[in-house]
């Protein structure tokens, strides 16, 4: 089959056309290039055409990446009527739940996961020439992925496969350095000027507000139609409402992604009946599609993007301000078919202060579809990647973990129930909800149940969190009987649940819901939100994996001691639930582990020992133990002590002085290897000295009973320990026969011996220890205990400083001798009169 190629060459002269000879040439001789173009070039359409008849293609396909299902379709319905043929011929689409591709297409339009899918079922890209990435500046997780896994196709097995990278707005020169110093090469398009208008965002009025006055004023200034960028449907929906009213001349076209393929049609195309058109969007299209009359833009300056918490393990929508790129592209939309306006929502100095790319998806999503299309492509360490931005480790761990708890992932190599997920065009929660439903014999309540999770919630947030009210109303809804869900939600979710239900080749259920059966199938797509009421607060439960959550006041669920969470916000401290259902005990005993418990209660001051059934965080019951092992006594005592310390054992002044002692050894004597004996050091190594004498400990009273000094003695080597009280005695004796403490050091300063002065008559030297090598630090005290001279040299005292200090305490001390010569004098401990 021939196409003719030459119909659009004379029916207009894109700006790309300049570019393409150099661009074939340098394609001929690279196998990567990124080209720079503005909108409207025709890279997305001309393009692919002209690069199909190149000779280095040889009959070979061209895959061309849409970061969206809507802009695939465009450009290819586009690309289709400029050589005169229908969509399936020459140029074809495949996009999730929709495809049409024949045996003829030889330019396939994909979004980003479908061309992932495609290179797990053929590595080689057997009969693929090209890839394509457009309009890569989003930076989707799925472009990404494609890209390291096309570079490592191009790398190990096929040098011919070219890849083109295709954007209006990103840093060529950053990415050529990523891609190896890739050809960079720019078309300067056909941009029609644009006047930019700045109105300051008015706080405390609303977008839909604030867009709908905007709209006004523009449709009543400017000629041509309109498109207006705000960030979701609910903003969309609330605009629209307020335009209806005062408009009735002009057309007003909803334009996001949930939206049929007619509806998206009638916003692209111009209106048959020549009305006036406002197009209100989301940054959907910002991409490659082209909307036909618009010379006018209004962006908002928000959008709606996906944000993944690693610590929550949540993804939630956040509203965000646009970059000054993604600003510039919807800008664009105003000039491509001649001179345009913008209005921009926001000051000309906030405007300066706009980040200036977009943020990679890859640094904030939930990696655990990116890590399951990796196990089964077979890397095991991420960073052999070429990556364009490395994915988080913490988001990286988190995949993990929750892929081995969707049985897809064991000992982070893919199972076959993974590899089952992955033929399933959908994330991997859903995806083992659907399959465990396919076990179960639950497939037509599985496929509504996946259908409502991937779509807005259909009943007012006021309605309740209970889950069987959404499937309720979307039975109803198909019986056509009334509801008060939102019909045009209903009806998505209808499209969602019917493709499910192809797939799987499954009949539709209108009957009374399964009630434990959607709790037990949405505990299989979010294990780790199973949660059991608390008792000291019914409207708590706490999660397997340790979190609370909380229902709204009066909420019905309230009844049911155990739920499944679907939906829930990302809070730290407690997160409210949206959408869960009652799911029953006797459904999660496959998730029940038993686990012997033995631990210390550090409230009661016992050990306790008991048999736990368990779900993760949750004990639905426990016995006690009456026998366990030695070896798990002694473990958790020994943890005890280490948690608990001193407040525990009876550690006393003696056992303080022993370690000082010891202390002062290794200080004094650094060539002998005294132990260390500090308390934190004794605490934390506790299981090297205390096992053998917890036979009998239950409670925190028999600690206090251990007799610690003894114990604490075996820490010695032998050989030392018999050396430790001639080296550094506890006591000394004294000339009057009294045998006097040591205060000891931990630092090793020189110990302390304080004694009455009266008792030392007689002595000439100051004492030592340590074999002679250390004096003491002589204390010398009055009868009454009172300081009287600090001194290391008790020989000059006694020459030069007794004298005066005789006088004053002959004076204070009458009843006591105090001799003129202190050399020959008998201590003594007590008074002794005078003569005597």
């Amino acid at each position: 089959r021939t196409c003719n190629f030459n119909f659009f060459m004379s029916e207009q002269q894109l700006p790309i056309v300049e570019i393409i000879p150099e661009l074939k040439k340098i394609l001929a001789e690279n196998n990567t290039l990124i080209l720079q173009a503005p909108p409207g070039a025709g890279k997305s359409t001309l393009l692919p055409l002209e690069l199909i008849k190149e000779q280095w293609m040889a009959g070979k396909k061209i895959l061309m990446l849409e970061p969206r299902r809507l802009a695939a379709r465009a450009v290819a319905t586009r690309m289709s009527q400029m050589i005169g043929e229908e969509v399936g011929g020459t140029v074809g689409y495949r996009v999730r739940f929709d495809n049409k591709v024949t045996n003829a297409t030889r330019i396939e339009v994909l979004t980003e996961g479908v061309l992932t899918r495609t290179l797990q079922k053929d590595n080689f890209l057997e009969g693929v020439g090209m890839v394509i990435f457009d309009e890569f500046h989003e930076r989707s997780l799925n472009a990404d992925l494609a890209l390291a896994l096309c570079r490592e196709v191009q790398t190990v097995l096929r040098e011919d496969l070219k890849i083109l990278i295709m954007s209006a707005t990103i840093n060529g020169e950053q990415l050529s350095k990523m891609l190896g110093n890739a050809p960079i090469l720019t078309s300067q398009g056909r941009q029609y000027p644009i006047e930019q208008y700045y109105l300051a965002n008015q706080q405390g009025i609303g977008i839909a507000v604030q867009m709908a006055a905007a709209i006004k004023r523009v449709l009543s200034k400017h000629e041509g139609d309109v498109l207006a960028f705000l960030p979701g449907a609910g903003e969309i929906g609330r605009t629209s409402e307020i335009l209806a009213e005062e408009f009735t001349n002009v057309k007003i076209c909803p334009l996001y992604g949930d939206l049929t393929q007619a509806k998206q049609q009638e916003a692209i195309m111009p209106d048959p009946n020549g009305k006036r058109k406002v197009v209100l969007a989301t940054s959907i299209a910002e991409t490659s599609l082209t909307i036909e009359g618009i010379k006018v833009v209004v962006d908002s300056g928000y959008s709606r993007v996906q944000r993944f918490d690693p610590k929550t393990g949540l993804s939630k929508l956040e509203t965000i301000k646009v970059t000054k790129d993604a600003a510039d592209q919807r800008a664009g939309r105003a000039g491509r078919l001649g001179p345009g306006v913008c209005y921009r929502l926001w000051s000309e100095g906030t405007h300066q202060h706009l980040i200036d790319q977009r943020v990679p998806e890859i640094l904030d999503a939930d990696l655990s579809p990116l890590i399951l299309e990796l196990a089964n492509w077979g890397v095991k360490d991420l960073r052999k990647l070429a990556w364009l931005t490395h994915p988080p480790a913490g988001a990286i761990a988190q995949a993990r973990q929750l892929l081995t708890e969707l049985e897809a992932l064991e000992n982070d190599k893919i199972t076959n129930r993974g590899k089952e997920m992955l033929n399933l065009p959908t994330h991997p929660r859903i995806g083992h909800l659907l399959l465990i439903g396919k076990q179960l014999g639950l497939l037509p309540l599985a496929a509504d149940i996946a259908a409502i999770l991937e779509e807005r919630d259909p009943l007012k947030r006021d309605t309740g969190a209970n889950f069987i009210l959404r499937l309720e109303s979307l039975r109803q809804w198909r019986k056509k009987e009334n509801t008060y869900a939102d019909k045009g939600i209903l009806e998505r979710i209808e499209r969602l649940a019917s493709s499910w239900r192809n797939i799987f080749k499954t009949a539709v259920d209108n009957e009374k819901p399964n009630e434990y059966g959607a709790g037990r199938l949405i505990a299989a797509a979010y294990p780790e939100r199973v949660a059991r009421q608390q008792k000291q607060d019914k409207y708590r439960y706490r999660l397997v994996n340790g979190r609370i959550a909380k229902l709204n006041d009066h909420d019905t669920l309230v009844t049911e001691e155990w739920i499944s969470i679907a939906h829930m916000d990302g809070a730290n401290n407690e997160a409210k639930i949206y959408l869960a259902s009652p799911v029953s005990i006797e459904n999660l005993t496959e998730r029940v582990t038993q686990k012997e418990v033995v631990n210390w209660d550090s409230n009661q001051g016992v050990l306790v020992a008991r048999t736990e059934s368990r779900i993760g965080d949750i004990i639905v019951n426990s016995k006690p133990i009456l026998n366990f092992s030695d070896d798990q006594r002694i473990e958790v005592l020994c943890g005890a002590v280490k948690a608990e310390g001193l407040k525990l054992l009876n550690w006393n002044d003696e056992i303080y002085n022993w370690q000082a002692r010891i202390a002062s050894l290794r200080v004094w004597r650094t060539e002998e290897e005294w132990p260390d004996v500090s308390t934190h050091h004794l605490i934390q190594t506790c299981e090297d000295w205390l096992p053998a004498y917890l036979g009998d400990i239950r409670k925190a009273d028999d600690f206090k009973k251990l007799e610690l000094t003894g114990i604490l003695a075996s820490v010695i080597p032998w050989e030392l320990s018999q050396r430790l009280d001639v080296l550094v005695p506890k006591q000394i004796k004294v000339p009057s026969g009294s045998m006097v403490a040591l205060q000891y050091f931990h630092d090793g300063r020189d110990p302390i011996l304080a004694v009455r002065l009266q008792e030392l008559f007689g002595l000439v030297n100051t004492p030592t220890i340590n074999e002679g090598r250390t004096k003491v630090l002589l204390h010398l005290l009055s009868p009454g205990y009172k300081p009287v001279q600090v001194t290391q040299d008790l020989k000059s005292f006694w020459e030069n400083t007794y004298p005066d200090v005789r006088k004053e305490l002959r004076v204070r001390y009458i009843r006591h001798h105090w001799p003129e010569d202190p050399w020959t004098a008998e201590a003594m401990r007590g008074a002794k009169k005078r003569g005597s």
